[in-house]
């Protein structure tokens, strides 16, 4: 092999993998918005599983990308692990429609796809007009990357040491299935492999024997990334990936002892190398799930006693912030979504104790709400940490604001958390420590004040889990009304000290105090709602 060829080689490779990641970004940025609703609505039966898993690895390019977020997301607690059997036997289905694709030799349009995504991409000025740019794009690098290859390995054929090499691929199968894996592993993508494999069989360097060893080596290779996302995730999340990598296994253990008879049913679909590659993928992903399907029940219950559970005291800490989605901005920014609202939970709990604190003058619930607000402090913490890090991936103008709305509300609820301890609950440690005690018509307006802030934290939550700008606005109509009962209540504490009641004098400075910081409560309460109204318009 000559250095040219070698270069013509590893670049095409380059090319090849680089075309699958333009390819994959590009339609999980056109669809991205429903990914994540549309594979949770799998969990109803494994049948419908089948279905949405096959459509999302179309869509995603890759079935190691949705096993992935079957981990996150078993992980996270949003499916349970017998609902993600269907899902991954349909996301082995569903990557075999790349392979379909690319064994079409249509290698010679390579450009004009290429200069049709660069078209589009350039003349559209922003929304899913671009994203379809960028995945016309990585089509074109796909198959401009395969018709280099396609070239580079014409030479080849004439090598009797690389001819010999594909014929022992053939007759030592394990072997073979052992090496594809491996490269599968390298390479993120059993359809990058398999383009190469195509490649090689369009140049006449595979024959039918020496490529179903590939095929097999490639399904079992696909497994790794789902492998790698595993390690340190919770036990569910390490049970998926056992069951990705199983059902391969076993599947693959399955073919071997008939794969005279496997290879012979390829060679009666199609006499072309090219289109056997393709075809033997397919009938292999089709069979598992056939054989698989029935028996999810008892699939799961294996893979739950392969990875028993271990009972071990959890430490505080993000539940939802998976950084495999981190690829996939839509899903990422809803596992972000899902801890702010975390910690929404968390903070409604404080606001809730704060006035029994105050009430009851409990000395136990002034440590306890100290410590929520630490936990409260560290998931804003991992949740800008997080954001930062998706902020690397190229967003969408929606997505851009999205990740912003995150952060704001995070950032407004930790704001709360602190007023509610280093305020509320210091102004409550007085009234213990002075053995003070409100009037009862004080008490009662502290209280009427808290509730309807409490009902403005509950409508600021919605409007940004729902990003309603109607509930947004009707919290901000409220805030004048807010203001004016503050000082309402205010002028009635003041009324009372003029009258000499005795209870109003001792808490005076505590009383107003409160009134205060619940206002100031409801004012980072509105800022919610700005950022819920303030959003980009799409096209």
């Amino acid at each position: 092999m000559t250095s040219l060829t070698l270069f013509s080689f590893f670049g095409g490779i380059l090319l090849l993998l680089y075309g699958m990641r333009l390819l994959g970004e590009g339609l999980q940025k056109a669809v991205g918005q429903s990914l994540r609703g549309f594979l949770l609505s799998a969990t109803s039966n494994r049948f419908k599983g089948v279905l949405v898993g096959a459509s999302i690895t179309a869509l995603l390019q890759s079935s190691s990308a949705t096993t992935v977020m079957l981990v996150g997301f078993v992980g996270s607690g949003l499916i349970g692990l017998s609902q993600t059997m269907g899902i991954i036997l349909g996301a082995d289905i569903g990557t075999t429609l790349t392979v379909q694709i690319i064994a079409f030799e249509i290698y010679d349009y390579a450009i004009l796809i290429l200069g049709v995504g660069i078209l589009v991409r350039m003349s559209a000025k922003r929304g899913n007009s671009q994203n379809v740019g960028l995945a016309l794009i990585g089509f074109g690098f796909v198959f401009l990357s395969l018709k280099i290859l396609i070239e580079t390995f014409e030479p080849l054929t004439a090598s009797p040491v690389v001819t010999h090499i594909m014929t022992t691929m053939g007759e030592d199968v394990l072997a073979g299935i052992i090496i594809t894996a491996i490269l599968t592993s390298i390479f993120q993508s059993s359809a990058a492999t398999l383009g190469l494999a195509i490649t090689a069989a369009y140049s006449g360097l595979l024959t039918t024997d020496s490529l179903m060893p590939i095929v097999l080596g490639a399904n079992i290779g696909t497994c790794s990334t789902a492998i790698f996302s595993s390690i340190g995730a919770p036990v569910d999340s390490k049970r998926v990936a056992l069951a990705h990598i199983l059902f391969k296994v076993i599947g693959v253990l399955i073919v071997l002892p008939f794969l005279g008879l496997f290879t012979e049913l390829v060679s009666q679909v199609s006499s072309d190398t090219v289109r056997q590659v393709a075809y033997a993928h397919t009938f292999f992903n089709i069979a598992i799930a056939v054989l698989f399907l029935p028996f999810t029940g008892p699939f799961t219950r294996l893979v739950s006693f392969l990875v028993p559970s271990v009972e071990e005291k959890k430490k505080f800490g993000p539940k939802y912030l998976d950084p495999m989605v981190l690829s996939t901005p839509a899903l990422a920014l809803g596992q972000a979504g899902r801890e702010a609202l975390r910690i929404a939970d968390i903070v409604k709990e404080m606001l809730r104790l704060s006035l029994v604190a105050i009430r009851e003058n409990d000395r136990e619930l002034l440590k306890k709400v100290e410590n929520m607000d630490d936990d409260v402090d560290l998931l804003d913490r991992e949740i800008m940490l997080y954001l930062t890090k998706l902020s690397k991936e190229r967003l969408t103008d929606e997505q851009a604001h999205r990740e912003f709305e995150i952060l704001a509300f995070s950032n407004n609820l930790e704001n709360i958390g602190d007023v509610i301890d280093k305020n509320l609950m210091e102004l409550a440690g007085k009234k213990v420590g002075g053995s003070y005690a409100f009037s009862s018509q004080g008490m009662q307006e502290i209280e009427k004040l808290h509730s309807i802030i409490m009902e403005n934290f509950e409508t600021g939550v919605a409007a940004f889990s729902e990003s309603d700008e109607d509930l947004a606005r009707r919290l901000l109509t409220h805030k004048g009304s807010i203001a004016e009962l503050e000082r309402e209540l205010r002028g009635a504490h003041i009324e009372r000290l003029h009258k000499g009641l005795r209870e109003s004098i001792d808490t005076s400075a505590i009383h107003l105090d409160i009134l205060t910081n619940l206002k100031r409560i409801n004012s980072y309460i509105c800022n919610i709602a700005y950022y819920v109204i303030d959003k980009p318009r799409g096209e």
